[in-house]
């Protein structure tokens, strides 16, 4: 009997450029204060959340994943016809099938790669990296493309103000290749199933609910083991990262984390929810990107991220700055 053939693979894979895009409209404490019991101070205080980005009729999850996968590779500097991978993390797809991988990557002008849609909730966009970067390592890919994007909107209940002041929308990108030396380190994931419906779409419902504070006690009691882990697994130590990305969640666990963690006094941490929300999937590279736009953060930086929610999932990696 023949013996089955494996190709070679890479050393490693990195990041080689992302990409982002954020609805054009703007949406304040004050504005859902006219619509809402909820005021600026109120909202702030509790998430920290100035404004956030609401996507309009025509933003829709495949233009905003085009707009920013558009962006990622035109970033890498690698053209459509190299990619063959394309992976789209989303949980706020309406229609179940078909799935939108394959029209973006259609839309990019991917020919044939493999695609797929991916659902970790908020933890998505981990998920999906570490996805890619096994992929590339064990041979099945070259260099794929990762993308994170929500319409959040479209799932919450906008007289909710538990979620309507939280959840917002906007898409955001990665394109991974192979390497020599690896530039995104093991990832560190698992999830909680015994919490799996503390966020969730209950079947026959259309819009979302969330055990607010059992998820936030959830994510700053157990989740600092997992980034320690990421860490671990990568051989690096707190002192050693540029930049802290964590999912955009809430303002005041970002602060929780970053206390626990103990990182040294020049890393960079992203606040991205303070002007753009909770974006879920797309909250990372959304993040990531507003870091690298504003020289916060350059090529080469080592960052820490890590993505959670829905599942409740979790996952965390370390990562070299494109």
């Amino acid at each position: 009997m023949r013996s089955i053939q494996l190709p070679a693979g890479s050393p490693g894979a990195r990041i080689l450029g992302l990409g982002a895009y954020r609805p054009r409209r703007r949406v304040t404490n004050d504005d859902l204060a006219k619509v809402m019991d909820t005021n600026d101070e109120w909202i702030q205080t509790r998430v920290g959340i100035a404004e956030r980005r609401w996507a309009s009729e025509d933003e829709t999850l495949v233009e905003m994943a085009v707009a920013a996968g558009g962006k990622a590779i035109a970033a890498s500097g690698l053209a459509p016809d190299e990619i063959d991978l394309v992976i789209v993390a989303s949980a706020s797809l309406r229609a179940p099938i078909p799935g939108i991988g394959p029209q973006v990557a259609h839309r990019l002008g991917v020919p044939r790669p493999g695609s797929f849609d991916l659902n970790a909730g908020c933890a998505g966009f981990c998920y999906a990296l570490g996805v890619a970067n096994d992929s590339i390592r064990a041979g099945s890919s070259r260099n794929a493309l990762v993308i994170g994007v929500e319409r959040l909107t479209d799932v919450t209940d906008q007289t909710d103000r538990t979620t309507a002041v939280i959840f917002a929308d906007g898409a955001g990108a990665a394109v991974v290749g192979a390497a020599d030396e690896p530039g995104i380190g093991p990832v560190a994931w698992g999830s909680d199933g015994d919490q799996y419906n503390a966020i969730e779409i209950a079947a026959g419902s259309s819009t979302m609910t969330m055990a607010g504070q059992a998820v936030y006690r959830w994510a700053t009691t157990k989740l600092t083991e997992t980034l320690v882990e990421a860490m671990e697994e990568a051989g690096v130590e707190p002192a050693d990262i540029d930049v802290f990305a964590p999912h955009q969640a809430n303002l005041r666990i970002v602060e929780s984390m970053t206390k626990r963690l103990g990182f040294g006094d020049n890393t960079v941490v992203a606040r991205d929810i303070v002007q753009a929300g909770n974006t879920s999937a797309a909250s990372i590279p959304l993040a990531l990107t507003a870091l690298m736009e504003s020289g916060e953060a350059k090529s080469g930086d080592l960052a820490l991220v890590l993505g959670y929610g829905a599942g409740l999932t979790f996952a965390g990696q370390v990562l070299v700055l494109p």
